[in-house]
Parts: structure tokens; C-alpha cells; sequence
């Protein structure tokens, strides 16, 4: 096998497509699935299932080989520049991160990395807690920054920051004078929630942990629409991510309260595969990432 081949796998893998791979690497797409053919003659395994209108999905030997691919593919590149002038780390790297806090810390931390490391090329995607789990696990991405939630044991997770839930009312609610709200108090209004089940079913738990009922308004398809239900007066929420500005899209003002129950911190989290062991990209984004969150 040849690293161009292993190149071609990675390309398809991440794009899930193998058209789509051909036009981000500027080949022909015969060139890509000969390349996976010959890969999967190698091996007598398939990388992929591949579904008519619906480009192609890693088996589990394929994202195996991908992951590994990865690795492969990032030493390569260590050692065409052993000997050269410059040491600085490059490579590719693939992060994933939970869709809600996306908006709040992607664009900064890309923007500042790249500045920082500019042979590294970061590549992102956002997604629920289950599709970044599985990500984790298939190879699809090196890291996820999400909340500790849906991650199984073969997945080693570091702690970058701890969130008190808070209380998310309209500016002119009856409760939003006050200095903090209870889970009872707030019960008393319907409540809206997101359509992420782990989220979802996480914040009722909050409510039931203290025998208190809740009756669900809605769930929202996104945190903004979550905040913009709620700015208009179709209910209350109970959320961790925080603006920095109380108001929703269309302008309408919002209050944030403590809650004055006692509850649980949520963590949000660096999170990465135990096996097989970061890129040295990879491992540059992770370092990166802990100590912006410590700053």
C-alpha cells in the first residue's frame, strides 16, 4: 500500500462520499475507489458500505484502518521534515464539538490556533452527543469538546471547565426580579427544552432529583431557538451554555437567574479516543485547547 492510497481512504472516510473526496483533493473519482478497492483487496475486508444516493459509511474493520491511517499519515509527514530548519509540528487534525457550545468557544480557538500553529490544518464539525461519540470511536474525529455526557470507557475525557445550571427567563417574568429562583418555582411554568435526548432528559432529571414534576412546553430543535421560545414568553428553561448577551435573535431580552437549589456542576470536557494514540497535530490542538480554557 502506498500513502496516497491511505490518503484517499482518509479523504473518503471524512467526506462520506467518494465524489466529494475527488474535488477536496483534486483528483479523478475512479482515482479514489481504485484506491479503496485496492486497499480492500489487501486486506479481503471492506472499508465501507456503500448506499446508491447516499455516498459510503465505514464498516467497523474500516474505521479500524482509518484511524490508524490517520496516524500513519500524520508520522509521514514528521518524517519528510526531519532535518529540516523548521520544528514546528504539522499535520491535520479533525475536532468535534457538541452543536450548543460550538458558537461560543470554535470560532476563538480556531482562530487563535492557527495563528499560533499555521502548519497545522484544522478541520471541525458540530454535532449531538451520540454522533461525537461515535465519531470518537470510529476515527472520524480526534477530539470532541462537549459536555460529560454520552461517553462509554474506551474514551479518555479531561475536564476544562464546570458550569452551574442557571435559570433562563423573559426579561418581564414574574420571577425575574428576583436575586434566584427555585426548581419548584420555576416547575410552575412550562417548561422548554432542547431535542437533544442527553440534554433533555439530563435537565428533568435536575426537577424529579427534587420529587419535583415538570410540564414540558416544548423542545426545541437548537439552543437559539430555545432562548427565542423562551424570550417570548412560551415558557421557562433551565441551561449551563451562557451568552454574553441576554437577548435571542429577533431582539427580545432575556434574564438569567442562580438557581438556589443545590445541584451538580455539568463539565464541560476535552475528549479523545484511548486508542490509538493522538497525532502529534492532534496532541497539539489537545495542549492548545487546555490551556486556553486556563486562561
Amino acid at each position: 500500500m502506498t500513502l496516497k492510497q491511505l490518503r484517499y481512504a482518509v479523504a473518503a472516510a471524512d467526506a462520506r462520499n467518494v465524489t466529494a473526496a475527488a474535488e477536496t483533493l483534486h483528483v479523478s473519482q475512479p482515482s479514489i475507489s481504485v484506491a479503496i478497492a485496492q486497499i480492500e483487496a489487501h486486506y479481503g475486508r471492506k472499508l465501507f458500505v456503500r448506499r446508491k444516493g447516499e455516498g459510503v459509511e465505514l464498516t467497523s474493520f474500516g474505521a479500524s484502518f482509518v484511524r490508524q491511517a490517520r496516524y500513519v499519515l500524520d508520522q509521514a509527514v514528521g518524517l519528510s521534515r526531519l532535518g529540516s530548519t523548521a520544528e514546528a509540528v504539522s499535520g491535520a487534525a479533525m475536532l468535534g464539538c457538541f452543536t450548543d457550545l460550538a458558537p461560543y468557544y470554535v470560532p476563538r480557538l480556531l482562530g487563535e490556533f492557527r495563528k499560533a500553529m499555521p502548519a497545522i490544518t484544522v478541520d471541525f464539525r458540530d454535532a449531538g452527543f451520540d454522533e461525537l461519540a461515535s465519531q470518537l470511536g470510529k476515527g472520524s474525529i480526534d477530539l470532541a469538546l462537549t459536555y460529560d455526557l454520552g461517553l462509554g470507557p474506551d474514551i479518555k475525557r479531561e475536564t476544562l471547565i464546570e458550569l452551574r445550571p442557571y435559570a433562563m427567563l423573559p426579561a418581564n417574568h414574574a420571577l425575574a426580579r428576583r436575586a434566584s429562583v427555585a426548581l419548584a418555582d420555576l416547575a410552575k411554568f412550562p417548561l422548554i427544552l432542547t431535542d437533544q435526548a442527553l440534554s433533555w432528559q439530563h435537565i428533568v432529571a435536575l426537577f424529579n432529583a427534587e420529587g419535583i414534576e415538570v410540564d414540558v412546553a416544548a423542545r426545541a430543535s437548537s439552543f437559539e431557538l430555545q432562548r427565542g421560545m423562551v424570550a417570548n414568553g412560551l415558557g421557562v428553561a433551565v441551561a449551563y451554555t451562557r451568552p454574553k448577551a441576554d437577548q435571542s435573535y429577533d431582539g427580545r431580552k432575556l434574564t438569567a437567574l442562580p438557581i438556589s437549589d443545590t445541584l451538580p456542576a455539568q463539565r464541560i470536557l476535552l475528549a479523545w479516543a484511548k486508542a490509538p494514540e493522538l497525532t502529534p497535530a492532534a496532541s497539539a490542538l489537545r495542549d492548545f485547547i487546555k490551556s486556553r480554557f486556563a486562561d
